[in-house]
């Protein structure tokens, strides 16, 4: 392993010269850094990242809090997990994943270890329990999610009150004026987690303004329990045309149990996803949906709490706006005026 005081001879500078030149502690000529930078590079050296962290009590770590729970989408949130994790190397950063669901007790641990100089949670919910530990953490911290409180916070998010009201607007436009939710598992709702109640709250709120009758109905995502929900959507609201969902996992299941029932779509219902965009794409109907940004949520979450750590950065709130593709799954509704 190449040592310091190589890159040092290497250069024909002091080992302390090499050690500012990393560090950034003192300022070094143009031409001194370049040369050490050079050497650096030559002969492929790698600062020890104990040592490192000694002297500057930094780690150089972010905490991704990432728990993986059954009723969740994986996918996405290993889609945002990737992009916080390559976002952060090219700040210099490597990132500690977290997968457990500890809560609070995760908090504490990388607060008092110092393992990690900054975190990042997902998965959050409106009410919670890491929330008090955080506003007094002396790391830098940011939500990919949003509570219900977001005073001392800095959360990145879709706005999905605003996705939820798009998804309400666009089969109304349509002509529609039935309309089912096809949601995420019981137990999301349960967690007041953030991202579903704020979605249906948009629905809900849209669909009073614009006069639709809406019916929501939780979902594991399994064909059996599509099926059971289908059947008491159509049996409590017959006359139902439109369905917005927000469960990845119901998306095959009800397309197919539509298909069994001799529904075709969009002819007599419509269908718009909130999910990613190829999901969306690949589906047996390709389509219309409100894409899920999980690249930009990682991307941003990291340009945060980096701006926290070169203390630049203040809390925020920041919301991407949703944005609706028509593909082939939405058309007017069977009974509308033309």
């Amino acid at each position: 392993m190449v040592t310091l005081a190589e890159v040092a001879r290497h250069a024909g500078v002091s080992a302390s010269t090499v050690s500012y030149v990393l560090s950034g502690k003192r300022s070094i000529s143009g031409p001194t850094r370049e040369r050490v930078e050079q050497s650096i590079k030559e002969l492929g050296y790698h600062p020890n990242a104990g040592a490192r962290a000694l002297a500057s009590s930094r780690s150089n770590i972010i905490a991704l809090m990432v728990p993986l729970r059954t009723d969740m989408y994986v996918p996405v949130m290993m889609e945002i997990a990737i992009a916080v994790a390559t976002t952060a190397r090219t700040h210099g950063y490597d990132v500690l994943l977290l997968t457990g669901e500890e809560g609070p007790a995760a908090v504490r641990r990388v607060t008092g270890s110092g393992l990690a100089d900054a975190m990042i949670l997902m998965d959050v919910e409106l009410e919670d329990e890491r929330l008090p530990l955080l506003r007094d953490a002396r790391q830098p911290t940011v939500l990919i999610g949003m509570p219900a409180d977001t005073v001392g916070l800095t959360c990145v998010d879709l706005d999905f009150t605003a996705t939820g009201a798009l998804c309400a607007e666009h089969l109304a436009g349509l002509g529609h004026r039935e309309i089912a939710v096809v949601g995420e598992a019981a137990a999301v709702y349960e967690r007041h987690t953030g991202f579903a109640v704020r979605t249906l709250e948009g629905l809900r709120g849209r669909a009073r303004e614009l006069g639709l009758r809406l019916l929501h109905r939780p979902c594991e995502g399994s064909y059996e329990s599509m099926a059971g929900a289908l059947a008491r959507i159509f049996d409590e609201r017959p006359g139902t045309t439109g369905f917005v969902v927000q469960n990845e996992a119901a998306i095959d299941p009800l397309l197919s149990l539509l298909r069994q029932q001799g529904r075709a779509v969009p002819e007599d219902v419509s269908v718009v996803a909130i999910c990613p965009d190829q999901v969306a794409a690949q589906a047996s109907v390709r389509l219309t949906s409100v894409a899920i940004p999980a690249h930009e949520m990682g991307r941003r979450a990291v340009e945060l709490v980096v701006a926290k750590l070169e203390e630049h950065g203040s809390d925020e709130v920041a919301l991407l706006e949703p944005e609706l593709t028509v593909r082939a799954s939405s058309g007017p509704a069977p009974n509308a005026a033309p």
